[in-house]
């Protein structure tokens, strides 16, 4: 059984220093196991997964008992809410964090993906997977690479005509970006199908396209045209929003390792480039476990309520082996990703 926060947080236990030449991280490993930190917790997510299930059913259900009515629309932000949950749940279904079935964890996050919110399972585990192995490189990590927004000064240079003004003021057109991507992680998810092998094509095409059509359903059934649009528009952009504010702290700001410079084991890799946010019980459910950043890219596997027991050996750790380890308030963690972004584009804004 997992030790208690309290035991952990009082007293990290001490970890031997890896031995010259050694891995890094193999010491803090296997103190981590040892701590049963990796076990799975089926009851947890289990409640978790029923939960998150009743309170979509229960927002459905609300627009249509309230009809064709602009009171509707009250109910677009909660279930942004539920539906940022619901891709919290793909997330770790993604990471084997629910269960170390392959086969059930791919079932569990094409229901959670591709059913209920429209985007490819598929093509997120291809572009996470290959984020987690490579953070923040500019050339094998996907969520930096130049797209919308640029991260590096190198990648700002080359920008032009409309994304060289869109560079310019990156850091303040951010957040109002992210409130397309509710509608950008679909729109991908659909380019995707090209890539997929014929079998796994045609059962994310079948998902992606029953959400469309049951979303569809239910607002053009329940309310007006206009409110339809309205209420589509505003869950959307919310859900957008929601992520983005859950993703944006963990790495924008951070180092960018150098790719032809010093090669950087495991743990330094995923710590450098990694940022934790501060804060309560709230904090870890609005984020989704993802404000443990530094811990979950260290243990991709581990459980999310398991994330907050590991910081305290993890933080102890890096403390001893002379490692910055990086941990700031959730307003703070916003102020630096923009800073660097406003950085980035602040050669443009000379011109």
């Amino acid at each position: 059984m997992p030790q208690t926060a309290a035991a952990l947080a009082a007293e990290p236990p001490g970890i031997p220093v890896a031995q010259p030449g050694g891995s890094e991280f193999a010491p803090l490993l296997r103190t981590i196991k040892g701590q049963g930190l990796l076990e799975r917790r089926y009851s947890w997510y289990t409640l978790g997964i029923a939960g998150n299930m009743l309170a979509l059913a229960a927002v459905v259900t609300g627009i249509v008992l309230i009809g064709s009515s602009w009171w509707a629309l009250l109910l677009a932000p909660p279930l942004a809410v539920f539906c940022a949950r619901t891709a919290f749940i793909g997330h770790d279904a993604g990471h084997t964090q629910i269960t170390g079935n392959k086969a059930v964890s791919r079932v569990i996050g094409l229901v959670h993906a591709d059913l209920l919110l429209g985007m490819s399972y598929s093509w997120w585990i291809d572009k996470h997977n290959r984020h987690h192995a490579n953070p923040n490189h500019v050339d094998k990590d996907p969520d930096v690479v130049a797209d919308v927004l640029v991260f590096t000064g190198e990648q700002a240079r080359h920008r032009s005509g409309f994304r060289r003004w869109l560079t310019r003021n990156q850091a303040w057109l951010f957040f109002p970006l992210t409130l397309l991507e509710g509608i950008a992680l679909k729109i991908s998810g659909f380019r995707d199908l090209r890539r997929q092998a014929p079998r796994e094509r045609a059962v994310e095409a079948l998902l992606l396209v029953t959400h469309v059509v049951a979303y569809a359903t239910l607002l053009l059934t329940s309310l007006s045209l206009g409110q339809a649009l309205a209420f589509a528009a505003l869950h959307q952009a919310l859900f957008g929003l929601h992520l983005g504010m859950a993703f944006a702290p963990n790495h924008k700001g951070m180092e960018m390792p150098d790719p032809d410079g010093e090669r950087w084991g495991h743990l330094r890799r995923q710590v450098l480039t990694s940022r934790n946010v501060r804060g309560s019980a709230l904090t870890d459910w609005f984020l989704g476990g993802l404000n443990y950043q530094v811990e979950h890219h260290l243990f991709p596997s581990m459980p999310r309520p398991h994330l907050r027991l590991a910081q305290p050996t993890v933080r102890a750790y890096c403390r001893q082996m002379g490692i910055p380890y990086t941990e700031t308030g959730l307003v703070d963690s916003y102020r630096q990703a923009l800073r660097h972004m406003y950085e980035v584009g602040e050669p443009l804004r000379g011109e």
